[in-house]
């Protein structure tokens, strides 16, 4: 394999979930590379989820039409969503483990002080909404206020699905679409009322998320695993080209190392040539043959994965 094709090989091993080319800082206005800016003084884990949230919250706005002003608001309230995770001691920040109640209680503090810090400067002031707001639960059982549907501003609504299904697909670890439908489940199941909600409000059969993004949410998976399908489908048909490349080249070795003159044997030798590319030493074809023979029965499993996993997405109700 030359270089390009050596690098095409590797980065489908995994699927990025997270395509955010068109929420590159240099894409994006003043007030947005600010809010970049600020999430370097977060930790790594916190700062790699805030720009998740922001690239799901931009294609959530996308399917529910939003208007672009809208939109570049939505995405920089999501960017510092999390901001107040700053003033939060490490080691309850970053513990591995379940937290205490205590420790818990601690960690819902971000929403005020992200909220405080918002307030105290003008660039992040009008996106506050983001910071303080993005736990709440339409049924009332959110915080830190416990606001039902109608208080709690759209963004809001629209941050705390990304936010939800960031954390599920970074917790489960996934490489792939395939069981994703799972942690919609999970995100479909917060959309029905609860015995747990405050049971003294209208509100208290709402569920915590609102129906109409969840679904769009659905509408969003569908589309990356789509991608992730087509992806695949190109990657399988490269493989086979080269497989049936890597046979001829059996072939011609064989006829090779049968022959009987000199003139013969450098004959095939120069034809063998014509077929390999740069770093593919003759010696190691046979091996190379069997890691992209393994390599296409692999992705031959996860492309039918894919296939059933997408049929129970489209399934999924609301």
């Amino acid at each position: 394999m030359d270089d390009y094709e050596f690098e095409k090989f590797k980065r489908n091993d995994s699927i990025d979930f997270y395509d955010n080319t068109y929420l590159k800082a240099s894409n994006l206005n003043s007030s947005i590379r600010y809010q970049l800016d600020l999430l370097d003084q977060l930790d790594l884990f916190t700062r790699k989820h805030s720009e998740n949230v922001a690239t799901i919250t931009y294609n959530l706005c996308r399917k529910l039409h939003l208007s672009k002003g809208f939109t570049e608001y939505c995405v920089t309230c999501a960017y510092i969503h999390d901001i107040g995770k700053m003033f939060i001691p490490k080691e309850i920040l970053q513990k591995n483990g379940a937290l205490t109640q205590e420790e818990f209680e601690v960690i819902k503090t971000h929403t005020t002080l992200g909220y405080n810090l918002c307030q105290t400067d003008k660039k992040l002031k009008p996106y506050s909404a983001g910071p303080y707001y993005h736990h709440e639960a339409l049924d009332g059982s959110g915080y830190p206020q416990g606001l039902v549907k109608p208080d709690i501003p759209y963004e809001a609504q629209i941050i705390r699905v990304a936010d939800e299904f960031d954390a599920l697909v970074s917790k489960r670890q996934y490489k792939s679409h395939i069981d994703i439908s799972e942690s919609l489940k999970i995100i479909i199941e917060n959309t029905k009322p609860s015995s747990k909600a405050p049971q003294n409000t209208k509100y208290s059969k709402e569920g915590k998320n609102n129906k109409n993004i969840v679904k769009k949410l659905i509408k969003v998976v569908i589309d990356d695993t789509n991608y992730e399908i087509s992806r695949l489908m190109d990657y399988i048909e490269y493989l086979k080209q080269e497989i049936k490349r890597f046979e001829k080249i059996d072939s011609l070795v064989k006829k090779r190392d049968s022959s009987k003159k000199e003139k013969d044997y450098q004959y095939y030798t120069e034809y063998i040539k014509l077929y390999l590319k740069k770093n593919e030493p003759i010696e190691k074809i046979s091996d190379i043959h069997n890691d992209f023979l393994n390599t296409f029965n692999e992705k031959n499993k996860n492309l039918k994965k894919l296939y059933d996993e997408i049929k129970i997405i489209k399934s999924l109700k609301v």
